[in-house]
């Protein structure tokens, strides 16, 4: 057996200064509630509070995160039992896709991944050893005997972990029937929804026109007009909120905003649902949705955040066989400065409205992301998500943004993530990284001791709350 050991001074400087202030720091945060503000997890967990079925289910199958590694390395999606669109066969075996996974562990080394999948071993399921080929079934049974236990279920984990509050993501076509009986449930965990409208704001997503269709028969409007369209989304939002939502989230594949005249959207909203918008008027009608729903959120009070630069779905044979979100979301360089300028000349000097972008592109750090939130009133800067979110990237984040933006421009720390088990091990790295950060600062005698204590839970808790309304 290899043990599994998780090292108490892991992340924190090698350097004995350095060390004993990062310790002295994150003793005052680690046991603070988390809040999780922007996430992908499964309402239905929290709704139904069923078991897990099995170890497989609950770590590979959901988390893209783990199988896109496994995929690049030639393993068949089908043989980890990712859905297929078509319903044909994929593999059933559960213990058989768990030493799959455990025979390819190595390939996890030195991944953010690796250092949360340890942490829920270790901390959630009390395993003891590393998981290897040989370990597989002893570690795979463990997880199951937990899974069958009720302090394993969703919300018992909900608060064992401490979680405050959690959003989850949702599209306007969703009729949040899971957060309806929630509400209903009598439990007092806080699950809150987030209104994500991509598939009716993007002329290029499947079904767009039907999207905007069913947009309206939910709404009670009428969708195919421009007019009723915009009436739609504010019908939509407002029962979001109603269900707890204060935030909205837009992923879209540039920064970029229009603000066309009326006349203009009439028009560009006729040619996409008739499906005849090129890719430039595409590009531009979602860019005039990014401006309206900001008129929105200066409306009814929803926080705006902006994720654009991924080339989602660039794989056309994995999307074509298995949909959406299945690992081959690819980072691309994003322009912020030009983008949203149209969105920033009509709101940017707002103080009622609070925009927060977020980005896979470092080299906007300190370019252009630090110096537009360390002038505009509206704006304020996610952390590293993604493929940055990781030690590496929220080190680099920290030092890139900081000496321009400042530490009250930012919102703290908020997983991105569709595996439940994985958020206390994430909110741990911030705030271990956040602490190392603080130390060095101190150290370098740039902020005072004092200091680095009152940020240190500011960072871990204060401004993601503040800045989501929570």
């Amino acid at each position: 057996m290899i043990p599994l050991t998780l090292h108490p001074d892991r992340l924190f400087s090698s350097d004995p200064v350095l060390r004993d202030l990062s310790r002295a720091l994150y003793a005052t945060i680690s046991k603070l509630p988390i809040i999780s503000p922007h996430g992908h997890t499964d309402p239905q967990w929290y709704a139904d509070n069923e078991p897990f079925s099995n170890a497989s289910a609950l770590f590979i199958t959901p988390d893209h995160y783990v199988f896109r590694m496994l995929y690049s390395r030639g393993i068949r999606l089908e043989d980890l039992a990712i859905p297929r669109r078509d319903g044909g066969a994929v593999e059933q075996d559960a213990r058989k896709i768990w030493r799959t996974f455990a025979a390819n562990y190595h390939l996890f080394r030195g991944t953010p991944t690796r250092v949360w999948l340890d942490h829920a071993f270790h901390e959630v399921f009390g395993v003891r050893e590393r998981l290897t080929p040989e370990s597989a079934d002893r570690v795979f049974d463990r997880i199951n005997d937990c899974l069958a236990q009720p302090e394993f279920r969703p919300r018992a984990l909900f608060e064992r972990f401490n979680i405050e509050v959690i959003a989850t993501t949702e599209s306007p076509l969703d009729p949040l029937a899971h957060h309806a009986k929630l509400r209903r449930s009598g439990w007092k965990g806080r699950v809150v929804t987030a209104y994500r409208p991509d598939p009716t704001v993007d002329p290029e997503f499947e079904g767009f026109t039907a999207n905007v269709e069913k947009l309206g028969e939910l709404a009670g409007e009428n969708s195919l007009t421009w007019h009723g369209y915009l009436a739609a989304h504010r019908n939509r939002r407002a029962y979001f909120k109603s269900m707890g939502a204060t935030s909205t989230d837009h992923g879209h594949l540039t920064a970029q905003t229009s603000d066309l005249n009326e006349a203009e959207c009439e028009a560009l909203f006729a040619k996409a649902l008739h499906g005849k918008a090129t890719a430039a008027e595409a590009e531009v009608f979602r860019g005039q949705v990014l401006t309206e729903m900001a008129k929105m959120s200066l409306d009814d009070g929803l926080v705006m955040q902006i994720h654009p630069g991924s080339f989602r779905n660039h794989n056309p044979q994995v999307h074509e066989r298995f949909g959406r979100d299945k690992g081959a979301d690819i980072p691309t360089r994003t322009d912020y400065v030009h983008a949203l300028k149209p969105l920033l000349d009509r709101f940017g000097n707002e103080r009622d409205l609070t925009v927060i972008l977020f980005t896979l592109d470092e080299t906007a750090y300190s370019r252009e992301l630090a110096p537009l939130a360390g002038h505009y009133p509206i704006l304020r800067l996610g952390p590293p998500w993604w493929f940055y979110d990781s030690p590496e990237g929220m080190q680099r984040f920290r030092e890139q943004v900081t000496e321009t933006a400042g530490f009250y421009n930012t919102v703290g720390f908020n997983d991105d993530t569709r595996a439940f088990l994985s958020i206390p091990a994430r909110h741990d790295v911030a705030r271990r990284m956040d602490c190392r950060f603080l130390a060095q600062l101190v150290a370098e005698h740039k902020i005072e001791e004092d200091e680095a204590f009152e940020l240190a839970p500011e960072l871990a808790y204060g401004l993601a709350k503040r800045a989501y309304k929570l």
